[in-house]
């Protein structure tokens, strides 16, 4: 297996920021606030960001969790 130069695996797919905030049903500034505050991981690519979708359906779970005083 040939060496990633990161830590996700080859076959991850990468969201948007505008494709996130669809899913997180938030603004797109709403996104840029969580990614700037580190509540979501994600990579840049030129000048924009891509977030792996691992990451947002594990912070929709932490929310959902924390609402749910789980």
């Amino acid at each position: 297996m040939p060496d990633s130069p990161s830590n996700q695996p080859a076959d991850t797919k990468f969201l948007t920021i505008a494709e996130t905030a669809s899913v997180l049903r938030v603004s797109k500034m709403d996104v840029y606030l969580l990614v700037h505050q580190r509540a979501l991981p994600a990579i840049r690519v030129g000048q924009t960001h891509r977030i792996p979708e691992s990451a947002v359906q594990e912070y929709l779970r932490r929310t959902e969790a924390s609402v749910n005083g789980a």
